[in-house]
């Protein structure tokens, strides 16, 4: 029933991010979805309710449901980022987020050096171990370096850090290949991650920070590059 539920959400909250509804085609009403899914009203007003909940519908009594303006819109929800992302392209957005990741990333590094236990550390370092299979191809690159920039978000044991994972999961999806691609490169720099997990490792919290620092500012430096050549327009 809740995968039903989330099946039916995801697939409205695409066709609301895509534009889909409008004043000529407004999102339809509660019978009208029962048909089209075939399901029950209560699974469509659970349905609405997600949707409502992440900031792209507004409800009121006698007033019925509606699309609400992109800025209401919960970016920091991994749902409604991917589907962004997935079916209205936004390189722009995307540079926005590497902006947050720049603020974000270095100060979870430093923490992760300074707090980490031997547990999570290791947990870094066997990111490392697979980024480095997947340079032999003995490992998938993008699931190894989502590993590892989770992994140090896990080693800070920081609860708001943690509340970030899916949300950097998910940019990184659609990051990593257009920066990769950028650099002319099938995986990111094994020997970049290295000097982040040996600091972290040291337990030297300003190396990390410098040296996750230096990634995020790469990667928001080749996002620019592809924004400016307008290259992203056609691959997207």
């Amino acid at each position: 029933m809740q995968n039903l539920t989330y099946g039916i959400a995801s697939d409205l909250g695409v066709a609301i991010v895509t534009g889909h509804y409008s004043k000529a085609n407004p999102f339809p009403i509660e019978g009208e979805l029962c048909t089209q899914y075939g399901v029950s009203r209560s699974i469509v007003r659970e349905a609405v309710k997600m949707l409502t909940a992440k900031g792209l519908l507004g409800a009121r009594p006698r007033q019925g449901t509606w699309v609400q303006p992109e800025e209401t819109w919960n970016l920091l929800d991994p749902d409604v980022l991917r589907w962004t992302l997935e079916r209205k392209f936004s390189l722009p957005l995307l540079i926005e987020f590497a902006q947050i990741r720049l603020g974000i990333e270095p100060a979870a590094a430093a923490m992760a050096a300074r707090v980490g236990d031997p547990k999570a550390k290791a947990l870094i370092g066997a990111a490392v171990e697979r980024m480095q299979a997947a340079d032999r191809g003995e490992d998938d690159p993008l699931e190894s370096d989502i590993a590892f920039h989770v992994s140090v978000l896990e080693a800070t044991g920081n609860r708001f850090f943690l509340q970030l994972r899916q949300l950097i999961e998910t940019a990184l999806r659609f990051s990593i290949r257009m920066t990769n691609e950028r650099k002319g490169v099938r995986l990111a720099s094994v020997a970049d991650h290295n000097k982040v997990a040996e600091a972290i490792l040291a337990g030297d919290p300003a190396a990390a920070e410098a040296a996750m620092r230096a990634m995020m500012e790469e990667t928001l430096m080749l996002l620019h590059e592809t924004q400016a050549t307008g290259r992203y327009a056609r691959s997207a």
